[in-house]
């Protein structure tokens, strides 16, 4: 059995959407450590059975000087451990982790969740970023994407060969645990849910912008807000602006719940007005619920919609689209609604089960992982890097 080693640039990653595939992994024998951030999530990795090593990182942009000791630190963190294999997640701990693995002759499977502010920020930033993906992504077998539209620009860009890369969808779903709840009655208010950290690239203000206009003609309807305040991100809101947006009686905000799944049941719809994503996991669980979803025509968010069919799409960056989208799913009578969002739970259930990214990663482990584990002849150096 293997020794792998997962990282990411938060441990609740893990354990919110990478913990199917832990399991399955743990399941077969092998040993798993977690090299991450430390956070709230960390003994709940522990119980499940994986190893947890910190890992000191900032996960805002590129700062040449921390990120070439980000990659050193890998590399001594790697030369500790010794791995079979590194599993990764998330921008920084793919580029500089495979640059870490490469030096040391380790197998290395990233996973592009996301493209995230690097390729929303301008133009050079999305320069600078594929400079470093290309050379560092050439002669890895494997890289895995979670929508059809990062993997295309990654082959049309020359980040990466056609033949290295591997379509996955998203993290998957656990369709027992997100099974289908009954849609709240005709005599309910309406409620609008949208659940992410409260960053603007979600499509936080457009959300709030759009529930003024909505409230002015549907004076029912609830708005609320389900994610994280304060993240280490450039594009965070603060907590002031969110209780101002309370106070004002646009929105309500519901904190951070450990299991989302009352909120997506008393919700009548759940949207995501994303400027990007991978997959998105909210739209993912909503509609494995059976709940209509509303996002933006964007990679990642359209992937996880059927048109007109298990929800509806809206322009990105405007609250005037995205509240006309949210008022016509208000004229929709109670039946058609249901329709949506069983027609939401198929598309789940056809494309989404967790056990399709499980089987993916598994061959991915047995196709890269040598027969003979690799000699790591490390300089001693590494070791002192902080």
């Amino acid at each position: 059995m293997m020794h792998l080693l997962m990282t990411v640039n938060a441990s609740w990653n893990i354990w919110n959407f990478r913990r199917p595939l832990v399991e399955a992994l743990i399941a077969d024998g092998h040993r798993i450590t977690v090299l991450a951030p430390t956070d709230e999530s960390v003994p709940d990795l522990e119980r499940l059975g994986c190893r947890f090593i910190p890992l000191t990182m900032s996960v805002k942009g590129l700062n040449p000087l921390q990120d070439f000791r980000l990659q050193l630190r890998f590399a001594r963190h790697f030369r500790q451990e010794r791995p079979d294999a590194v599993l990764s997640f998330t921008i920084k701990n793919n580029i500089f982790g495979a640059r870490a693995s490469a030096s040391l002759g380790l197998p290395f499977i990233p996973n592009v969740t996301g493209l995230g502010t690097a390729f929303l920020s301008g133009k050079l930033l999305q320069t600078v970023t594929e400079s470093l993906y290309r050379p560092t992504f050439a002669k890895l077998p494997v890289v895995f994407f979670q929508n059809e539209d990062d993997r295309a620009l990654f082959v049309e860009r020359r980040l990466i060969r056609p033949d290295q890369a591997r379509l996955l969808p998203g993290s998957g779903i656990d369709l027992q645990r997100f099974s289908p709840t009954e849609m709240p009655g005709e005599t309910e208010p309406p409620v609008f849910l949208m659940i992410a950290r409260l960053l603007r690239d979600k499509g936080v203000v457009e959300f709030v912008d759009a529930a003024r206009q909505v409230k002015a003609r549907f004076p029912t309807a609830r708005f609320q807000l389900l994610g994280a305040i304060g993240a280490e991100n450039r594009a965070a809101i603060d907590r002031d602006t969110v209780e101002s947006w309370v106070k004002d009686g646009v929105v309500e905000y519901l904190g951070t719940q450990p299991d989302v799944r009352p909120a997506i049941s008393a919700a009548a719809c759940v949207v995501l007005p994303s400027y990007r994503e991978g997959a998105p996991r909210t739209l993912i669980e909503a509609a494995a619920m059976g709940r209509p979803v509303i996002t933006t025509d964007v990679p990642g968010c359209r992937s996880v919609v059927d048109k007109d069919m298990s929800g509806f799409l809206c322009e990105v960056r405007s609250a005037d689209s995205l509240a006309r989208a949210m008022e016509r799913f208000l004229t929709l009578p109670i039946g058609e609604r249901a329709k949506m969002g069983a027609a939401g739970r198929v598309k789940m259930e056809r494309e989404f089960d967790q056990s399709l990214v499980i089987a993916a990663y598994k061959e991915a482990i047995d196709r890269v992982v040598p027969n003979i584990k690799p000699s790591l002849n490390y300089p001693s150096d590494l070791r002192h890097v902080g």
